[in-house]
C-alpha cells in the first residue's frame, strides 16, 4: 500500500472499490491483501476488521469454497419457486428455466415448494450459476413433509432422511395427534419464526411404524404428494353406474362381437384397456397384388362413456391425471368398479370401445383407416407370456437365435395363425420406425416377487419381448393415426386443439457430453446432422454397447442426454419416436389425456368447433407434472424395495460390477438384482487414491491400482439403510 497510512473509513472505501470493479472474482485473504497490496502486518488486521464488518452488514459474502466476494446486488428482483435439493443446494426455479442458487444464509428460511422474491448478484466471471438472495416469502407451500418422528421426554422432532430441510421440524407436544417415537408421520409446517432455529410443525396423519410395508409405501406416495386411498363418495358415486349396454347403444356403434378379438397383457394386469381383432378382407380395389388384406382393429376401452366431463368420477380422475405403479400396487386414476370391471375388456363380455380400424396388407402397409365407436366382445385374455409362448413354439420370435418358421398346416397354440400375422406385421413397423430414424431404448426393468406381508423375496427383470412388441407397435401405430386425423390438415388450415405426446430435440450440450463421455470408452456418436442421422448414431450406439460391461452406464447417460416427453398442445413433434404427429389415445382407464383425446374425438365427429386450447393446454401442463410425480415415486419404492430385498443378506456376498467414480469412493451394482450400493474410498484398500475425473477412475497412489466402470469385482453387504433408502458394501476382490 501506499506510505499514506490510511485510516479505517479510507480503507474500506478502498476494498469496496477493489471488490466491486472486480464483481466476477472472489478472494482468499492472501489473494485480496495482494491485490490491495497491504503488505503491513496492522493493515491486513484492520483489512481483516472491515471484512468481518462488511459481511454482517451483507455488502460481501462468502461461497461455498470460503472465499470472499462482492455482494454486487443488482436492480434486478425476480419471483420462482423454491427448492432444495437432497444434497443440501438451494434453488429458485424461476419462469424462463434458470435455476438461481441461494446460500443458507440468504433463504429467509424459504421451504420447498415456496414462492418467493429473489434479488439477483450480479454475475461473476467463469460462473455459469446465477445467484441471488430471497427478499421475501410471497406464498408458503401448503404441501407437508414426511418423516420419522424422535419423541424423547416429551420434546419431539421431524427428521427427514435426506437434506431437503436443513433442521428437524419442532413438533409440540399437544401437536403429535398421538405420534409417538418411531412412527413415519405427514407434517404441515405452520411457522418458522425468523429468530428460530427449527421450523414448526403439526402433525396431519401418522402413517405407522417405521419399516411396516404399508407405512412405507404410504409415505412414498405422501412424499411425493400422491394420494394412497381413494375417496369414498366416488367409489359410491361409481357403484351407481350401470354396466348394461343397451341396444340403442348397440346400434349407434360399429359392431366387432364376431371378429376375433383378444387382449394381451401382464399376468396380473385386471384393468384392460385395449384389444386386437383381425379378420382377413378382400383385395384392395383396382390392384394385382395377390396380397391378402387383413382388417386389424386397435379396440379402446370407452371410458368416456362412463366418466362424463365434469362429473365427480372426471374431477376426481382429472386431479390424478394418471395411475400410480409402486412395486407391489396399483393406486388407480378411476375406481376400481370402473378400470377392473366395467370399462375392463374382459373375456366373453360385450364391451364399449372406442377403435381404430386398419385395412392393411402382410407387409403392415395401411391402405385406409377409420376411427369409430365400437362393441366387442374378447374371444381370449392372454398373457404376454402365453403369446411369447406360442410365437416361440411356431419359430416367429426373434429373440429366439437361429428360429425357422413352422409350416402353417403345423402351427399349434390357441389363435396361433391371427397372433403370427399380427407378430410379423409389428417387425414391419418397428423397421419402418426405425428407418426413419426412431430411437431403439430397449431397456431391462426391475421387478419383484412379493410375499404376503410385502416383503421381496426374489429379483427379476422384465425385457420386452416379442409379445410386448407386437401390442406396442399396434398401439403406436392407432395413436399417430389419432394425432394424424386431427392435426394434419391442409394448407391454410388450421388443426383444432388437441393433446399432443411431444419430444423435443436433445440438449445439443448434453448430445456434446455424451460424445466427449462415450469417447472415453472408445466410442463415436455424432452430434451435427439431420434428426435422422443423429437418431442412426445414437442407435448405432446402443447396438455397439449392447452386452459390454458398461451398457447399463451409456443406456443412462444417453437417456438424460434426451428431453423428456411431455403433454401439449403445441405439437412439435416425437424425436424419439420420428413420428410428426402423436398422441395418447390407448390407455384412457389409467391415463388422463387419453381421455381428454377420447371426448374431443367424439366432438369433432359432430362438426363441432376447435376447443379451448388455453384450458387443455393447462390441463396437459399438470398431466405432464403428476406423470413426473408417478415416475418418482415408482423410482422411490424399487429403490426401498432393493434396499429391504438386501437388508436380510448382510454379510453376504455377490460379484457386482462399478457403475460409478467419485472422489469419495465406488458405486457398485450386483449383476443377479441390480441392487446399487457405495464403497467408500477407504475400503478400497490401504492407500490413498487419486480421482481421474477424464477417465472414471480412481488411482491407487502407492500400487496404481485403478478402479473404473465397468471393472467387476466381489462385494460384501455391509449395510442397509431403509430410513435413507441406502446400501453400503465392502470390497472383496477383483473378478
Amino acid at each position: 500500500m501506499s506510505r499514506k497510512k490510511l485510516n479505517k473509513n479510507e480503507l474500506k472505501e478502498k476494498i469496496l472499490k477493489y471488490l466491486s470493479t472486480h464483481s466476477r472474482e472472489s478472494f482468499t485473504l492472501k489473494k485480496l491483501f495482494s491485490g490491495l497490496r497491504l503488505t503491513t502486518h496492522p493493515a491486513k488486521l484492520l483489512c481483516v476488521d472491515i471484512l468481518n464488518d462488511l459481511l454482517e452488514n451483507e455488502q460481501i459474502f462468502r461461497n461455498y469454497d470460503g472465499e470472499i466476494a462482492y455482494n454486487g446486488k443488482t436492480n434486478q428482483e425476480v419471483v420462482g419457486i423454491f427448492s432444495r435439493t437432497s444434497g443440501g443446494r438451494n434453488f429458485v426455479d424461476i419462469p424462463n428455466g434458470i435455476g438461481v442458487a441461494i446460500h443458507d444464509e440468504d433463504t429467509l428460511h424459504a421451504l420447498n415448494g415456496d414462492e418467493v422474491k429473489v434479488s439477483l448478484f450480479a454475475s461473476r466471471k467463469n460462473s455459469e450459476r446465477v445467484y441471488g438472495e430471497v427478499i421475501e416469502i410471497i406464498k408458503r407451500s401448503d404441501k407437508p413433509v414426511v418423516g420419522q418422528l424422535q419423541v424423547n421426554h416429551g420434546v419431539a422432532f421431524l427428521v427427514r432422511p435426506d437434506g431437503s430441510l436443513p433442521y428437524d421440524v419442532f413438533i409440540p407436544a399437544d401437536k403429535l395427534k398421538g405420534g409417538k417415537d418411531g412412527d413415519k408421520a405427514i407434517v404441515q409446517i405452520v411457522d418458522w419464526p425468523e429468530n428460530t432455529r427449527n421450523p414448526i410443525g403439526k402433525v396431519k396423519e401418522i402413517l405407522g411404524k417405521v419399516g411396516e410395508n404399508e407405512t412405507e409405501m404410504h409415505a412414498i406416495l405422501a412424499e411425493y404428494g400422491l394420494p394412497y386411498t381413494y375417496p369414498k363418495e366416488v367409489e359410491k358415486y361409481a357403484d351407481t353406474l350401470s354396466d348394461k349396454i343397451s341396444q340403442e347403444e348397440i346400434n349407434q356403434r360399429e359392431d366387432f362381437r364376431d371378429v376375433v378379438t383378444f387382449t394381451i397383457d401382464p399376468r396380473d394386469a385386471k384393468d384392460f384397456d385395449d384389444a386386437l381383432s383381425i379378420k382377413i378382407i378382400d383385395k384392395p380395389k383396382g390392384k394385382s397384388s395377390s396380397k391378402i388384406l387383413y382388417q386389424v382393429g386397435v379396440h379402446i376401452a370407452d371410458v368416456s362413456h362412463y366418466v362424463l366431463e365434469g362429473s365427480i368420477i372426471d374431477k376426481e380422475a382429472q386431479k390424478r391425471a394418471t395411475s400410480i405403479y409402486l412395486v407391489d400396487r396399483t393406486i388407480p386414476m378411476l375406481p376400481e368398479r370402473l378400470c377392473n370391471y366395467i370399462c375392463s375388456l374382459r373375456p366373453d363380455e360385450e364391451k364399449l370401445a372406442f377403435s381404430v380400424v386398419f385395412d392393411m396388407d402382410e407387409e403392415a402397409k395401411v391402405y385406409s383407416s377409420r376411427i369409430v365407436h365400437s362393441v366387442i366382445k374378447s374371444n381370449r385374455r392372454f398373457t404376454y407370456e402365453e403369446v411369447q409362448a406360442i410365437l416361440e413354439q411356431n419359430g416367429e420370435a426373434d429373440d429366439i437365435e437361429g428360429h425357422i418358421p413352422v409350416a402353417a398346416d403345423k402351427r399349434t397354440g390357441e389363435f396361433c395363425n391371427e397372433l403370427i400375422i399380427l407378430n410379423r406385421m409389428a417387425h414391419k413397423l418397428k423397421a419402418a420406425r426405425m428407418k426413419n430414424g426412431a430411437i431403439d431404448f430397449d431397456r431391462e426393468e426391475v421387478r419383484f416377487e412379493i410375499d404376503e406381508k410385502g416383503h421381496p423375496t426374489d429379483v427379476y427383470f422384465k425385457v420386452a419381448k416379442d409379445a410386448n412388441k407386437l401390442i406396442e407397435e399396434f398401439m403406436l401405430l392407432a395413436n399417430r393415426t389419432v394425432a394424424e386425423s386431427v392435426g394434419k390438415v391442409r394448407k391454410g388450415e388450421r388443426a383444432k386443439t388437441l393433446p399432443y405426446r411431444v419430444h423435443d430435440l436433445p440438449d445439443p450440450n448434453k448430445l456434446e457430453n455424451l460424445a466427449q463421455f462415450v469417447g472415453r470408452f472408445k466410442y463415436h456418436i455424432i452430434t451435427q446432422g439431420t434428426k435422422t442421422q443423429v437418431a442412426k448414431s445414437l442407435n448405432k450406439l446402443l447396438h455397439d454397447v449392447h452386452g459390454e460391461k458398461i451398457q447399463n452406464l451409456v443406456e443412462n447417460v444417453s437417456l438424460r442426454a434426451m428431453m423428456k416427453a411431455r403433454y401439449s398442445t403445441h405439437n412439435i413433434g416425437h424425436y424419439g419416436l420420428a413420428f410428426d404427429y402423436y398422441t395418447h389415445f390407448t390407455s384412457p382407464i389409467r391415463r388422463y389425456p387419453d381421455l381428454m383425446v377420447h371426448r374431443l374425438l367424439t366432438r369433432y365427429a359432430t362438426g363441432a368447433p376447435s376447443a379451448s386450447q388455453k384450458k387443455y393446454e393447462g390441463l396437459c401442463e399438470h398431466s405432464s407434472a403428476m406423470e413426473q410425480l408417478a415416475a418418482s415415486a415408482e423410482r422411490a419404492s424399487i429403490k426401498y424395495k432393493q434396499v429391504e430385498y438386501l437388508s436380510d443378506k448382510i454379510g453376504a456376498e455377490f460379484p457386482a460390477r462399478v457403475s460409478g467414480v467419485t472422489e469419495a469412493g465406488i458405486y457398485a451394482e450386483i449383476i443377479d438384482n441390480k441392487c446399487e450400493g457405495f464403497i467408500a474410498v477407504r475400503f478400497l484398500g490401504n492407500e490413498n487414491f487419486d480421482f481421474d475425473e477424464k477417465n472414471y477412475c480412481l488411482v491407487g497412489r502407492k500400487s496404481h491400482t485403478r478402479f473404473s466402470i465397468g471393472d467387476d469385482i466381489q462385494i460384501r453387504v455391509a449395510k442397509a439403510n431403509l430410513f435413507r433408502k441406502t446400501l453400503d458394501f465392502d470390497f472383496i476382490k477383483r473378478l
